[in-house]
């Protein structure tokens, strides 16, 4: 099977790359533009297992620029994982960037895919198209996002409905909820924190550190993503994948302090804006359509998020 992997050098998309490689039958072919906030650098070790595999093929281009159309030939099925991330920095002038790589970039792909015959077209989103719910948040539940970022998701995710509504672009939408673990980009909570207190600096908090999220580690988002590949029954749905454990932002710093074997220094700052207070994802629908269960707690994964910090600084 031929699967194309946008975004094959971030996060999740090298982790899923080498998981959909443990399958002899799979070939895949790998973009990656290198932007957003994780240096090249720390991308390119990403990925530095994957070079060498005579399954994978990298290219490294600017996805505004791609002709899909020749890249696509025997492509059977994609996952559209690459993208502007980051509420934070979603405001202001750098929205224009949000637009061309959440919103601009998928529509050209998915123009590319309307007369072609994918078995799947998997599209990566996220916990920030819901906005601020209450309880567990259920797919069928209205989006209401707090910030531009999560408006260009939640486009994305219409972009794609559209396509499969007029041209049965085979869709499936995932929305991730707060993945972290090794390879976790720079500007995310866990691998600053760990960062500030391995380099003896305040931690800021927005907030009161009492918000919380349905923390979900990166071998169980994998496992879920991967699952879509031969799951059935999948085309047309959207599915929430969620973690093990919620926690708030004073329950991980402890956890760090016990870990680290130290007192962090926290510097509370205002509430962040377009940030929900919390989320909670009711993942049952992935449960019942990929077999999805997480298994992953909380103090094994930052334990392993922790390793990958301290290795990744020593480097430099």
């Amino acid at each position: 099977m031929n699967v194309l992997v946008t975004g094959a050098a971030g996060f999740i998309g090298s982790s899923l790359c080498e998981r959909l490689l443990e399958d002899p039958n799979v070939k895949i072919i790998g973009i990656d533009a290198y932007v957003g906030p994780t240096a090249k650098e720390y991308k390119k070790d990403n990925i530095q297992s994957l070079i060498s595999h005579p399954r994978f093929q990298l290219i490294e281009q600017n996805l505004l620029n791609v002709e899909w159309e020749e890249l696509l030939g025997n492509v059977d099925v994609i996952y559209h994982l690459a993208g502007m991330p980051g509420v934070r920095a979603s405001w202001g002038a750098d929205f224009k960037q949000y637009v061309s790589y959440n919103i601009l970039v998928t529509q050209r792909l998915l123009e590319a895919c309307k007369d072609r015959p994918l078995l799947k077209f998997i599209y990566a989103s996220t916990s920030s198209i819901y906005g601020e719910k209450s309880g567990k948040v259920t797919e069928g539940q209205i989006p209401e996002p707090l910030s531009p970022y999560g408006i260009t998701k939640l486009t994305g995710e219409y972009l794609c409905k559209v396509y499969l509504k007029n041209y049965s672009v085979p869709v499936v939408i995932l929305r991730y909820f707060t993945v972290y673990g090794p390879r976790q980009r720079s500007d995310m909570a866990f691998h600053r924190f760990i960062q500030r207190m391995l380099e003896n600096k305040p931690i800021p908090i927005f907030g009161d550190g009492k918000q919380t999220r349905d923390f979900t580690y990166i071998d169980d988002c994998v496992t879920a993503t991967a699952a879509v590949l031969h799951a059935k029954n999948v085309v047309g749905e959207v599915m929430n994948i969620g973690g093990k454990e919620r926690a708030s932002v004073i329950d991980i710093i402890s956890m760090l302090e016990c870990f680290l074997e130290q007192k962090a220094t926290l510097q509370f700052l205002d509430q962040a804006v377009g940030e929900p207070r919390h989320t909670w994802a009711d993942s049952s629908k992935a449960e019942k359509l990929l077999a999805y269960k997480p298994v992953n707690d909380l103090k094994t994964g930052l334990k392993k998020e922790i390793d990958y910090v301290q290795k990744l600084y020593e480097k430099k």
